[in-house]
């Protein structure tokens, strides 16, 4: 039996998860709840007048054993649910959010924390104080006590949704893989593929291939495949997904987590939901995001239909009088990266090898940048029999863990994401342990795992975001790592991307998994010429979702369909405004599967990947203009930005390593978009 009231006595306090049962969270958390609001009573009635030690450092150390419960449960949810854990999760969520609310609210704590406002504060503890009373503010400590009892309702409400949501379109993914029955109708797919298909189907006891559904609109497998109706089938699919009136149908859950979220927003003084969430990012108002999104969105649709003109002719080749569908796109552009450069993702695939890529690829870049060494622990155990633990070390000192969850499985939402399951802080001397989540096909037992370059890009990705939690040097837990505004976090994962494309480390882990051979240089040189292919359709799939997530949320009450039938009509009009809708080119999530603003925490954000891109193009032309991969450069990035957190205002970290605020122009160049 896990228990939860103590510290891990495992390395690093790894939750120990030998001992874990499912039937010991629901009490540990119930029992967590009861203890962290006995802790924050304790604060409020302490007659002492209000300190650092006795308030703001109080309320940073109390509700740890809650923390440790919820972590280890909602990794275990996103990672490996069960349906015994999605029940818990909707029993659950409205006494947690009843739980938050009612210390957010409590105007008594509230007090105290101001009485310290004008005091004499480090840097770190104003910024924490005033992120302490800007959250009870947008919680609504200052409503009516009526006002407060329906806030609390709505919120409550919210969050029983948001979990169904998930839950449905989990399942709904699950049921929407497609099962192909003669192998025929694979040509093209790679063997170690369509082996991963076929043992996916006979995981699920049946008999064929199963292609299962990732979470993007966009599948990787019609790349590869050049049977057309199979790639429509599978785009059908994918683009059904929540649509189709089955107990999987997500319509009517989202449309009430539009309309609750627009009556929150409402009664706490905003115009909409967008308007709130803007306001606690480094946006600061919805109209400076949309101002972003329709500086890049002309340009963006024009490249996609100049892309769009080379695939139908590809197209018609094989398919005279043809119209390009959506279907269609990868395959085709795949077929004129061929043509154009002599290169495609089945040439590479051979050269990106899963341990060759981390080992010599991801951790050989944190070792030159940050002096970061890793080795594997078989002898601690992860939550899943996939995941590998890696002790990480800075120089000689132990720094934290890492944990590497690689592989898509059916109890696995899908998208790639980092969790942290211990923060690192000072205040409680805690190290970090970190966890990556990926969905690549898991190949059968003795063969290698092979990656398609978005693959590639996507571990880089996520990696950086571990970056972020194992570097952070703070005072206090809750501002540890990525405990940053939504529109920052993404910042420095999107910085770590640029290291897979560098020479030195690419032609390191670019090695053929049978011969040792590495990628051929002038597939090298060919890579890196050919980076701003496809940016049309990349760019403008990704605003697509982005547009849709920010019409959902502009939304007043009144202004949300009361119809499941006026969901994809909104969503039509709504691209069709915005000058996005381009039939070749879906969204990379249509509202029925988007699982960012619907089950997760991008409501009205999902705008952050682009915002924090300018940043990152920003700061990648930064270190070109040092000298790229140094450990000099390393220590600064490390330094200025990954280390400080959630610490201060996260612009002035980038302030301070770029010596100004940023500036679009690299973001424009990198994506073609600067005519």
């Amino acid at each position: 039996m896990t228990r939860f009231d103590e510290p891990s006595t495992l390395p690093y306090e790894l939750p120990d998860y030998a001992t874990l049962r499912p039937e010991d969270l629901e009490p540990a958390i119930l029992a967590g709840m009861a203890a962290h609001r006995a802790e924050i009573d304790a604060v409020v009635a302490d007659p002492s007048a209000p300190t650092v030690a006795n308030t703001l450092e109080a309320i940073e150390r109390s509700g740890r054993a809650l923390h440790r419960a919820l972590t280890v449960f909602y990794n275990q949810l996103s990672a490996d649910a069960t349906p015994f854990l999605e029940d818990l999760d909707e029993r659950l969520a409205p006494q947690l959010a009843a739980h938050q609310d009612a210390i957010l609210m409590d105007r008594a704590l509230v007090a105290r924390l101001s009485a310290l406002e004008g005091t004499d504060l480090e840097a770190d503890q104003a910024w924490l104080l005033r992120r302490r009373l800007v959250d009870a503010r947008r919680a609504g400590v200052a409503l009516s006590d009526d006002d407060q009892a329906t806030l609390r309702d709505l919120n409550g409400r919210l969050t029983t949704l948001e979990s169904q949501f998930g839950r449905k379109l989990l399942a709904g993914a699950n049921a929407a893989s497609v099962l192909v029955t003669s192998e025929d109708e694979l040509d093209g797919l790679a063997d170690d593929a369509r082996e991963g298909a076929r043992a996916a189907a006979e995981a699920r006891g049946q008999d064929g291939w199963l292609l299962e559904m990732q979470l993007p609109t966009h599948q990787n497998v019609v790349a590869a495949l050049s049977d057309r109706d199979v790639r429509e089938r599978v785009q059908s699919a994918s683009e059904a997904r929540g649509a189709d009136g089955s107990e999987h149908d997500t319509r009517e859950v989202l449309l009430e987590i539009v309309r609750l979220r627009a009556e929150r927003a409402r009664l706490l003084g905003y115009a909409h939901h967008a308007a709130y969430v803007a306001e606690d990012g480094t946006a600061k108002t919805p109209e400076a995001v949309a101002a972003m999104l329709a500086r890049l969105a002309p340009p963006a649709v024009a490249n996609a239909k100049a892309e769009a003109a080379d695939l139908t002719a590809a197209l018609q080749a094989d398919h005279p009088g043809e119209e390009l569908r959506a279907s269609d796109w990868s395959f085709y552009a795949e077929r004129v990266r061929k043509e154009r450069y002599a290169l495609d993702d089945a040439a590479l695939r051979p050269y990106l090898e899963l341990e060759k890529v981390l080992h010599d690829g991801v951790f050989k870049a944190a070792n030159l940048l940050f002096g970061l060494r890793f080795e594997e622990r078989p002898d601690l155990r992860g939550y899943h029999p996939d995941v590998r633990v890696w002790e990480v070390f800075d120089g000689e000192a132990g720094l934290g863990l890492f944990l590497g969850d690689f592989y898509t499985r059916e109890s696995k939402r899908g998208g790639a994401w980092m969790n942290n399951l211990v923060d690192q802080n000072h205040l409680l001397g805690q190290q970090p342990v970190v966890v990556n989540n990926l969905n690549i096909v898991k190949p059968p037992a003795g063969r290698p795992t092979l990656l398609v370059w978005d693959e590639v890009i996507t571990l880089f990705h996520e990696f950086g975001h571990a970056l972020h939690g194992l570097l952070s040097d703070v005072r206090y837990p809750s501002q540890s790592g990525t405990e940053v505004p939504r529109d920052f976090v993404e910042y420095p994962s999107q910085v770590n991307e640029m290291w897979a494309w560098e020479p030195e480390i690419l032609e390191s882990y670019a090695v053929h998994h049978e011969t040792g051979e590495p990628m051929p240089r002038t597939w090298v040189d060919t890579m890196l010429a050919s980076r701003q292919l496809g940016e049309g359709f990349a760019t403008t799939e990704y605003l697509a979702a982005a547009l849709l997530d920010q019409a959902w949320h502009r939304l007043a009450p009144e202004q949300v369909p009361t119809s499941v039938d006026d969901v994809v009509p909104f969503e039509e009009a709504a691209l069709a405004a915005a000058g996005v809708d381009f039939a070749p080119v879906p969204p990379r999530y249509r509202t029925t599967y988007y699982n960012h603003i619907f089950g997760s925490g991008y409501s009205a954000a999902y705008y952050s990947y682009i915002f924090s891109e300018v940043l990152d193009a920003d700061t990648v032309r930064w270190y070109e203009e040092h000298g790229g991969l140094t450990r000099e450069n390393g220590e600064a990035f490390r330094r200025t930005l990954l280390a400080r957190g959630g610490s201060q205002d996260p612009l002035q970290s980038f302030r301070e390593l770029r010596g100004r605020d940023s500036d679009i122009t690299a973001l424009l160049e990198r994506r073609g978009l600067s005519a």
